[in-house]
């Protein structure tokens, strides 16, 4: 069996190294020539911890190579994983599928009879079935639509590649359930649990997840907001409630909130997708969520602007941390670099470092300051914010950064650092839902 990936962006060139890891052959096939020979040359154009090493291990080895053609990718593969992305529509809510629809509709007309082509973007519900239509009328018989919904996280998006915590495949036949058994017979050997179903549910299954988590996110921060207002600590409450096997810990952490290039768009598109189908009602909720999320960036603003008497202008604050999460480069919509543009429009001269994210922070925000070590960002801050829970900047201590500032001030806009231990050094700390 051999597998063609295509759109090779985050996704799709995680999921091409980890299927040849697997043992298979793969093609990747982009639009993107400038990518293709970085990938080719074994370089990832975006940071993930491990999985440079892995690409350039399989392409050294020949079991991944890269190209712009659908045609070669129809005659090569037998199994076809559509990983191209999924981006927020212009002027809507809803979802832009035209790249999965140009991905489906290029390959059709170049599969062989028995071929299975497997979705792996996020999508809105119904559209696998469309597409299955689509490939119907272009493709020759014998050629199936399946739909695998992935769930990586950035950061760990190897590991949950080659060992998931779950398979989900919708599938219109038994053929298709065994091609797909086939194709993750080492994870299942190993005990990943699956889950086969219709196409409709297994595209809900990845939406409705990202509306849970984003609901978990902003529920402890609304609970923040009632804490701030009673001198509660609200990461004791979400020890206690997470006790509750119901509940959990996990996503309970209030702070600036969530962002990138999935949560945020994912439930917007789901709310989108539920009013077309006569069903927006159901998840009305998820527009509260979404306001709650956005709001926490405007209350961290507010922070700063508090420290420093009520007044940004001129000011200089340091903004540390500028991916959205820790462990990637990826900063869209990014709470944190919302806040540093944001505390910029106030006035204020902002100066933002990240381990790794710089370059593509700088790309997307040109007119704020940044700094190449947290040294320098700090140097001369009247107000040193915290907004990315990398190691590096959750360990720092606060004597050293205390030694190169002029205020002692400090927003820990992620709950991560020990207010304590910092105030104990003579700084005055902000945080999230925290006395």
């Amino acid at each position: 069996m051999r597998i063609s990936v295509i759109g090779c962006g985050y996704l799709g060139a995680t999921h091409a190294a980890a299927m040849a890891e697997l043992g298979f052959e793969v093609l990747g096939v982009d639009i993107d020539q400038a990518k293709l020979e970085a990938l080719a040359q074994g370089s990832v154009p975006f940071f993930e911890p491990g999985l440079e090493p892995l690409l350039k291990t399989h392409v050294d080895a020949g079991r991944l190579r890269f190209s712009t053609s659908l045609a070669e990718a129809g005659a090569f593969a037998d199994v076809h994983f559509v990983c191209v992305n999924t981006p927020q529509r212009a002027g809507s809510q809803a979802a832009d599928v035209s790249y999965v629809d140009a991905a489906f509709g290029g390959l059709a007309p170049h599969l062989r009879e028995g071929a299975v082509v497997v979705g792996k973007s996020t999508v809105p519900v119904g559209t696998a079935a469309r597409l299955a239509e689509l490939v119907a009328g272009l493709a020759v018989d014998g050629v199936d639509v399946a739909w695998n919904p992935e769930f990586l996280r950035e950061g760990k998006a190897v590991t949950d590649t080659l060992h998931p915590d779950r398979l989900v495949f919708g599938t219109p036949s038994a053929r298709v359930e065994a091609v797909l058994r086939e194709v993750y017979a080492t994870p299942i050997g190993a005990g990943t649990p699956v889950i086969v179903t219709d196409l409709a549910t297994a595209e809900l299954v990845k939406v409705s997840a990202n509306a849970f988590l984003a609901t978990k996110i902003s529920y402890i921060n609304a609970m923040a907001e009632v804490c701030d207002a009673v001198g509660a600590d609200v990461t004791v409450l979400a020890d206690a409630i997470g006790l509750d096997k119901r509940i959990g810990r996990g996503f309970l952490n209030a702070g600036l909130g969530f962002g990138g290039g999935c949560l945020p768009k994912d439930i917007r598109a789901f709310s989108a997708r539920a009013g077309e189908l006569g069903v927006g009602s159901a998840v009305a909720l998820l527009r509260e969520v979404d306001e709650i999320n956005m709001r926490q960036r405007q209350r961290v603003v507010d922070m700063a602007t508090a420290q420093l008497g009520g007044s940004l202008l001129g000011r200089r604050v340091a903004v540390l941390g500028a991916a959205f999460k820790p462990e990637t480069d990826d900063v869209r919509d990014s709470p944190a670099l919302n806040v540093a543009a944001a505390l910029h429009l106030k006035g204020a001269q902002v100066t933002v470092y990240d381990p790794v994210a710089v370059p593509t922070a700088r790309r997307m925000f040109p007119t704020l300051g940044y700094a190449s070590s947290w040294e320098q960002a700090a140097t001369g801050a009247d107000v040193v914010l915290v907004l990315t829970e990398w190691a590096e900047l959750t360990t720092l201590d606060p004597a050293a950064v205390g030694a190169v500032v002029s205020a002692r001030n400090l927003v820990d806009g992620r709950n991560c650092l020990d207010a304590a231990r910092w105030r104990a050094g003579g700084w005055t700390v902000a945080g999230i839902g925290r006395p």
